[in-house]
């Protein structure tokens, strides 16, 4: 049933898109400023900054702007659609890329309609009517705003997923003042290129603003490095043999990732993941992470709350929200014997099933105080092996494939010797294999 409203919504709002398009069409004289327009559109959407603390903004919004001004209400409808070509590389279903795409074109036609109710002028003569121009603007972009809310709304609605109040607390009322201020910005577009330069003009100001975006990309991302690495730096004082395996889990999902073809901020976000996905470890007694031996129900325990207690503490971080699912479930198995959650199959999260492949791999190849390091070779067919029991069958082989093209930087050999006093050979660090809280079977390691 719900399938079926959601299918009749998009259907609807695709439809009047379509409309709109073709009509927006028989009314424009100047396809050669169209097509330049569209295609700075288009590169403007490549581009994103952050707006509030939370959400990011394209440079395509504030470009549409600017399309009133120049070439007309009529011109920015046609315009619209070209800003999501950038975000359309996204794995999202077809039905969703379809809505992003015709839900643009209502949004701009409601913005061109408030331009022209208002009265200014466009093109040469908006330099004569600046006042009303920009009067006319910010009625569009305030008409645009409420629109594409209205529009995502429904679409929430007929999901009936989330309750379209939440989108609107949380989204549309912290960023309604600062996309008004951003997309008022397009006037520093059209006035140089109105003034003389013409395209040039275009040029300039949008080379400025994706270099203002660009920095300010870099700066989260300075900042977001540091935080990580913080974090990484007490999870490796707690326990000498594992030294560098959060970065090179990190490194072992990147590779992944990237054979999978993952949009650049999936990819990001899988990395992030791997990096921080025993981050939790910060909350388990050294003595415990220490201990060579077998691990007694109460020590288990603690170990087994590492997941939960790393959601915890990244759960204030904002750039690292998407990454939850993925530090919480890493240790949950193909056949539904893991923890904390017992899922199985594609019920665990897909950043899970990679992490928990690469995180078993990096401690069967690394040294542990139970046991020497595996060779690479022998971890591959270990993980093979234990396809359909633990881990993800597709992804294992990605992952095998990836190794033995690209191979693998094993752990550092100054690691510090195994300790021969222990009693048994499996501990705490190798979660991700077998049964107990410790490798079992295959992947047991040396009796």
């Amino acid at each position: 049933m719900r399938t079926t409203v959601v299918r009749l919504v998009v259907s609807s709002i695709a439809a009047l898109a379509l409309f709109l398009m073709v009509l927006a069409l028989r009314h424009i004289d100047d396809f050669g400023l169209l097509a330049g327009l569209c295609l700075i559109m288009l590169a403007a959407g490549f581009f994103k900054f952050g707006l509030t603390r939370d959400d990011r903004m394209s440079l395509d919004s504030v470009v549409l702007t600017a399309v009133y001004v120049l070439a007309g209400p009529w011109a920015a409808i046609v315009a619209s659609v070209f800003g999501y070509v950038a975000a359309a590389r996204s794995p999202v279903p077809v039905i969703r890329k379809i809505f992003a795409f015709a839900q643009r074109v209502p949004a701009a036609a409601a913005g061109s309609l408030v331009y022209t109710l208002v009265g200014a002028p466009f093109g040469a003569a908006a330099l004569d009517s600046m006042p009303r121009v920009i009067v006319a603007s910010l009625g569009a972009a305030i008409a645009h705003q409420v629109v594409n809310a209205a529009l995502v709304c429904l679409m929430i609605w007929s999901e009936g997923k989330s309750r379209p109040l939440d989108f609107i607390v949380r989204v549309v009322a912290p960023t309604f003042v600062p996309m008004l201020g951003y997309s008022c910005v397009g006037l520093l577009l059209a006035v140089p290129w109105l003034g003389g330069l013409g395209p040039f003009a275009a040029f300039l100001v949008l080379v400025a603003l994706a270099r203002w975006a660009l920095s300010q990309y870099e700066a989260e991302k300075d900042a977001q490095a540091a935080t990580m690495r913080a974090f990484i730096q007490v999870i490796e004082t707690k326990d000498l043999y594992t030294r560098g395996h959060s970065e090179r889990v990190s490194a072992g999902v990147g590779m992944v990732g990237r054979r999978l073809r993952l949009p650049e901020d999936r990819q990001q976000a899988l990395e992030h993941a791997g990096l921080l996905h025993d981050v939790g470890k910060v909350g388990v007694p050294t003595r415990i992470i220490r201990k060579p031996g077998r691990l007694d129900d109460a020590e288990m325990d603690a170990i087994r709350l590492h997941p939960a207690r790393g959601v915890e503490l990244i759960g204030n971080i904002p750039f690292l929200e998407e990454v939850k699912s993925a530090v919480l479930h890493h240790h949950e198995k193909y056949d539904g014997t893991g923890y904390p959650a017992g899922l199985s199959g594609t019920n665990i999260p897909y950043f899970a099933r990679i992490i928990g492949i690469v995180d078993a791999f990096d401690s069967l190849t690394s040294t542990r105080s139970y046991r020497p390091a595996r060779g690479v070779e022998e971890t591959l067919a270990i993980l093979l092996e234990d396809r359909y029991t633990h881990f993800d069958p597709q992804l294992v082989d990605v992952f095998v494939q990836v190794i033995r093209a690209q191979g693998w930087q094993a752990a550092a050999a100054d690691q510090p010797a195994p300790d021969g006093s222990a009693a048994v050979s499996i501990d705490h660090d190798d979660l991700s294999l077998g049964s107990s809280g410790g490798a079992a079977g295959s992947a047991a390691g040396p009796e």
